[in-house]
């Protein structure tokens, strides 16, 4: 394939598809939110069947039930069911779904089955209904992600535009079950994209944009959890700084203990599809002492931001549902690990809502949710806006990022990989989640290109190319070959001892010449050498003309890295100051 004339060069790369992508993730973001709805159906219905016995959609909490003792063995049959699934349906729904939807994009090809657009909400229904504790945001993601994919594989896309319908159905998803849009967006950008390109943001927000739009009609419209706290004084900062480094203690002591006990379950001499049901009985265990721990929680979220709660009940809420929600995600049970952080996190700002100084009480229960989202999943962005967009508190944003930030800064600097990452990492693929513009696409073919070139006349016979070009004065490797001002390939020594007679010409014959374009980017070109397995390419001044204007070598392509190099290695001082005279 050869590169037609380049168009001049712009911010952003031009994709004459985009239009159709986007097109596809409008209907994608509206079936996605249809999926939500049938998720949030599902585990309303299988909470009323586990703990009331009854066919309903009511929105009734577990923690209602009159079960007594019996409520420890609910959980434990979902978990059994959920095992028979994953085992003889898809293992693809065990987990949280967030590390599921990241090694489909990263390492997949962003390709997913319809087994798990069916089974994963059906499974996580099933464990959330009968008490797991978990939310519904993973499965949607993973639900929606796969109903992105099956659509662009239904449409034969490229694993690029799969990727971006994948994530534009898991974050259309993600704001249906919580009518947070700009978070979900933030979601994609931080987690799920690994770039910041037009052919992926759009459809993304386009489908958020649906999917927000369309939640009222299927669901309840406004915040999840309206809140309004006072306008923060400057002590707050320092309280949002303290409050910040606990949530980053309690995100990395989360994320620590849900791998140790993963490990001990592989430690046990029976089939994975029996794990689900042992961390079912944990949380039938903790259930039956604490009922607020079961289940989704909203309520108890709504609760604990209100400051409803004593603190012994609170101190013994938090305590309860990190040990099930550890021993039940560790089974390899399939639910979400948004809500229990949400959870986990406010219930250790109602905690230091009594001792930290400088605000509103209401202000640290919410802080407090947001950084440990952002500090257990790396996502300090997504975590404040989250926080913003369940509760609409536009007092609490400065607090927000601030503890957001430190409890991010602290997993970072204490931790190698996230809860999200450490799954992946395990199965033998390392995620680098640092990401920035690619030093090749910052730079063009004509800063880097050989501009003298030395080029050999397609009429000269082979044996004299031979000796004038490929002797004691050798300057290329391979040169140029043209018919007149036009380049019509590239003969290197191999290629011309392959034709003892004819001329130079004759030796190109037979194939469409390679070459690059001077206002194409680095990358481009060094994807094209790649998929050619070629040393250089002569660079023309245009598709038409075809007129040699220099040549580009694999070893041109590593000077935008040694730019890259001297930005973040080399160390300057200002010059100039009166003190350096």
């Amino acid at each position: 394939m050869t590169p037609a004339s380049h168009p001049p060069r712009g911010d952003f790369a031009l994709n004459a598809r985009l239009l159709r992508i986007t097109a596809m993730a409008i209907v994608i973001g509206a079936i996605s939110t249809v999926a939500a709805r049938v998720l949030l159906d599902l585990i309303r219905f299988f909470t009323n069947l586990f703990f009331f016995q009854t066919f309903s959609l009511a929105d009734r909490s577990p923690a209602e039930h009159t079960l007594g003792a019996w409520v420890i063995v609910v959980p434990v049959i979902g978990g059994l069911i959920v095992g028979l699934v994953a085992r003889y349906g898809s293992d693809k729904i065990r987990g949280h779904g967030i590390p599921e939807a990241i090694e489909a994009i990263l390492f997949g090809k962003s390709k997913m089955s319809p087994k798990v657009a069916v089974l994963k909400p059906l499974s996580s229904g099933i464990v959330i209904g009968s008490g797991g504790p978990f939310g519904a945001e993973g499965p949607i993601i993973m639900t929606g992600g796969a109903i992105g994919s099956l659509i662009a594989q239904y449409f034969h896309l490229t694993a690029a535009e799969r990727k971006a319908l994948l994530v534009a159905g898991a974050t259309a998803g993600m704001t249906a079950v919580f009518g947070t849009p700009v978070a979900a967006v933030l979601l994609a950008v931080e987690l799920l994209l690994f770039e910041l390109r037009p052919r992926s943001l759009l459809p993304v927000a386009v489908a958020c944009a649906v999917a927000g739009f369309t939640r009222p009609l299927l669901m309840d419209a406004g915040p999840l959890f309206p809140l309004q706290t006072a306008v923060p004084g400057p002590l707050a900062m320092l309280s949002c700084i303290v409050a910040g480094l606990l949530c980053g203690v309690l995100s990395a002591s989360l994320s620590i203990s849900l791998y140790k006990v993963e490990d001990l379950f592989g430690k046990l001499p029976i089939h994975w599809m029996w794990w689900p049901a042992i961390g079912g009985l944990a949380v039938g265990i903790g259930g039956y002492f604490e009922p607020r721990a079961l289940g989704v929680g909203y309520d108890v979220i709504g609760d604990l931001l209100h400051n409803h709660l004593a603190l012994g009940v609170v101190a013994a809420l938090l305590a309860v549902k990190s040990i099930i929600w550890v021993i039940s995600l560790g089974s390899g049970t399939s639910g979400g690990v948004l809500a229990p952080l949400l959870m986990m996190g406010a219930g250790l700002g109602v905690v230091l809502s009594h001792v930290l100084p400088g605000n509103d009480p209401m202000l640290w229960p919410l802080v407090c949710m947001a950084a440990t989202l952002g500090g257990v999943m790396r996502a300090p962005l997504t975590a404040t806006i989250f926080a913003f967009g369940l509760t609409h508190d536009s007092n609490a944003l400065l607090p927000l990022l601030t503890t957001s930030a430190v409890a991010y800064g602290f997993t970072v600097l204490t931790m190698r990989r996230s809860i999200l990452t450490e799954k992946i990492a395990r199965r033998g693929y390392h995620i680098y989640r640092e990401y920035g513009i690619d030093p090749l696409e910052r730079h063009s073919v004509e800063e880097v290109m050989t501009r003298e070139v030395r080029s050999i006349d397609a009429a000269l016979p082979v044996a004299e190319a031979l000796a004038q070009y490929f002797g004691e004065g050798q300057v290329h490797r391979a040169y140029p070959v043209l018919r007149g001002n036009a380049v019509i390939g590239m003969a290197d020594r191999a290629m011309l001892a392959a034709f003892s007679v004819g001329t130079v010409g004759d030796a190109c014959e037979g194939s469409a010449p390679l070459f690059a374009l001077a206002g194409e980017n680095c990358r481009v070109v060094a994807t094209r050498l790649a998929r050619h397995r070629l040393e250089r390419l002569p660079v023309v001044k245009d598709a038409q003309s075809l007129a040699l204007v220099g040549l580009v070598a694999r070893s041109d392509l590593i000077k935008p890295s040694l730019a890259h190099f001297d930005e973040e290695e080399k160390r300057e001082r200002m010059r100039g100051l009166p003190w350096q005279a």
